[in-house]
């Protein structure tokens, strides 16, 4: 797991010493090791710089250097990410002739490409973005995993092609300017997250995941070259049976423990993590589990992970923290975000505390809610698909009317019914569930607003129409997929664990497994308990009050901490004073700010919006 920059000069020199300090400012996700490379095409009048920073999980030795050489083609690869199936790839280029030096899948990337050229892509099994260049082709090559668990950034800047694992590291290189994207913005305001492939900032893209990008002579060209939709070469759906789907959960798993160093599990005592350490131990696997436990008990989890820990005899630790550990973090937290998340602060800790405890990799049950059907979103949009369709048969006077009477109630489920009986289906029930600030919400907040719309919204129409013909609960699965959990909890996970040099691994969301999960028609995936298929192909090992307690998720006291210890930061900061002569140069409403937080104190909105706006003005600040 690293972090990776690159810059393509046309027609220019790479600056080195900006070149160095991008990959130095990297550092925290690769603290093991780092390299930079200049490779001059006089020829093409083109310069190329890749930097690296290793965090050495696999081949710790000097062989797994960055940036990495080929020298039977003279190709260069800058490489974040692991393939977990990287032996049996090289295995294969083995049985070819191929001859490798190191023990490292980067190596392996190199030479899987050398022979197959961009189908290498279908070997691997994994979570990657790189940078290839192709010394015979003088191009540069850009990939992404299949479902965006790593990141990958690009912007072309006059003469320069620049990309990089983090946002910050491009605005470091001077070479993009620290404007604001409005597009991205809305997407921000509506979801608390900006949308592939829009970022916070103007001319940066994040390269869509499944797909793969070449710059060739100035020109860009992507494509995609892989989708939960898409059925493979001789692939035809069915629906595969409870073994078939035991198979490759343990499968799965098993892949995601290669590493050179020890692995641990994040256990949460929920379904999906406890399912990881359920088939470990059916592999004959002892983990070792971690915990991040409260000590006030309305907020911890520890009943449940313990129960879990005890019932697989794991070698289990609990990291025991206090609201006021946590309440401290946040400004640390705060900084280490590379786009503003308005859930990203959890993440942040428990990763803090899970690297302080030793462990380098840790295996995450993110992705199970979105594969297995796990969330709400699954039995009430499909219901407010129904309603929305009904509520459409009635003259637009009559919706607005019924509109009106549900705004009396001044809470965000009730404008969020108002938003979806006015709408004229131009919003999905799945979009207005997700919805962080309603349509009329984003319009008083940021003027632009309906002029940013389309932009905005471009990806998520192309999104919903692939996903138009689908059943509804795999429809839902397929925009969880795609939206919240990518834009997100991934993004998320990412940013916030490497900060602290630690490599997480999600093998609920191994392509293979989510794709034959994904063809299961959705009325299996809802019965009467939750994610129905993953606790069956368990065999029912699972401890019964983990599979039958309430869903809660990872929660904090963010509404009295707003209203407490936190008041005296966030108040000063969402004053229509402040944010008028703030960094955002009048792009949001001021006043409108201020509303926000103010129908926070009256009980009218949830601690999400007024936060959500605190982490937008704190990040922009420190960025822009």
């Amino acid at each position: 797991m690293c972090g990776i920059v690159g810059i393509v000069a046309r027609g220019a020199h790479v600056p080195a010493d900006v070149l160095e300090r991008a990959t130095a400012s990297l550092a925290h996700r690769g603290p093991d090791d780092g390299g930079t490379v200049v490779l001059r095409e006089p020829e093409a009048n083109v310069e190329v710089g890749l930097g690296n920073r290793r965090l050495a999980i696999l081949d710790l030795s000097p062989l797994g250097h960055q940036p990495m050489h080929d020298a039977q083609t003279g190709n260069w690869i800058a490489y974040n990410g692991e393939v977990y199936n990287f032996r049996a790839v090289r295995a294969e280029l083995e049985a070819l002739g191929e001859t490798f030096r190191s023990q490292s899948d980067t190596e392996v990337i190199l030479r899987a490409y050398a022979r197959w050229g961009e189908k290498c892509l279908d070997k691997f099994r994994g979570m990657y973005a790189f940078a290839l260049w192709d010394a015979s082709r003088r191009a540069l090559w850009l990939a992404r995993d299949p479902l965006g668990v790593k990141p990958l950034y690009y912007a072309q800047a006059g003469a320069y092609f620049v990309f990089a694992s983090e946002i910050r590291t491009l605005l470091g290189t001077g070479l993009v300017p620290r404007r604001l994207c409005p597009s991205g913005l809305l997407n921000y305001l509506n979801f608390g997250a900006p949308y592939d492939p829009l970022t916070l900032i103007d001319g940066v893209s994040s390269l869509p995941a499944g797909h793969s990008l070449w710059w060739d002579n100035g020109g860009i060209t992507i494509a995609r070259y892989w989708d939960l939709l898409d059925a493979g070469e001789g692939e035809a759906a069915r629906a595969i049976s409870g073994a078939e789907l035991r198979a490759l959960l343990e499968e799965s798993v098993r892949l995601q423990l290669v590493s050179d160093v020890p692995v641990g599990v994040f256990l949460s005592g929920g379904i999906d993590s406890s399912a990881l350490v359920s088939i470990l131990s059916r592999g004959g696997v002892k983990p070792s589990t971690f915990s991040v436990v409260f000590r006030e008990e309305e907020f911890s989890e520890q009943k449940f992970s313990r129960a879990v820990a005890d019932h697989f005899h794991t070698d289990h630790h609990e990291i025991t923290v206090s609201q006021r550990d946590f309440l401290d973090c946040i400004p640390e937290a705060l900084r280490a975000m590379d786009q503003p998340s308005m859930d990203a602060v959890n993440t942040y800790f428990v990763s803090r505390q899970t690297r302080a405890a030793g462990v380098k990799v840790a295996l995450s049950g993110l992705g199970g809610d979105e594969v297995f059907a796990g969330y709400s979103t699954f039995r009430t949009v499909p219901r407010l698909e129904r309603g929305a369709a009904f509520a459409a048969r009635f003259p637009a006077l009559l919706r607005q009317a019924g509109a009106q009477a549900l705004l009396l109630g001044r809470t965000d489920a009730a404008r969020k019914l108002a938003a979806l009986a006015t709408d004229d289906g131009g919003t999905h029930p799945y979009f207005v569930a997700r919805m962080l600030f309603t349509r009329e919400q984003g319009q008083s907040l940021f003027p632009e607003a309906t002029a940013q719309e389309e932009a905005a919204n471009r990806a998520n129409v192309e999104i919903l129409a692939r996903a138009a013909d689908l059943d509804a609960v795999n429809r839902v699965s397929y925009l969880e997929t795609n939206c919240y959990m990518r834009n997100t909890l991934l993004r998320d996970s990412d940013v916030m664990s490497m900060a602290h040099g630690l490599e997480v691994r999600v093998p609920l969301l191994d392509h293979q497994l989510a794709k034959a999960v994904f063809q299961i028609p959705g009325s299996r995936k809802l019965g009467a308990v939750p994610k129905q298929l993953l606790v069956e192909a368990l065999d029912d090992s699972l401890p019964a009050e983990v599979v039958h307690r309430t869903k809660r998720g990872f929660l904090l006291p963010f509404a009295p901490w707003l209203r407490g210890d936190l008041r005296t930061t966030i108040e000063p900061a969402l004053s229509a004073k402040a944010v008028a002569g703030g960094p955002m140069g009048g792009m949001l409403d001021a006043a409108a700010v201020e509303n926000v937080w103010r129908d926070f104190l009256a009980g009218g909105t949830s601690w999400s919006r007024p936060w959500a706006l605190f982490v937008l003005l704190d990040w922009c600040g420190r960025n822009l």
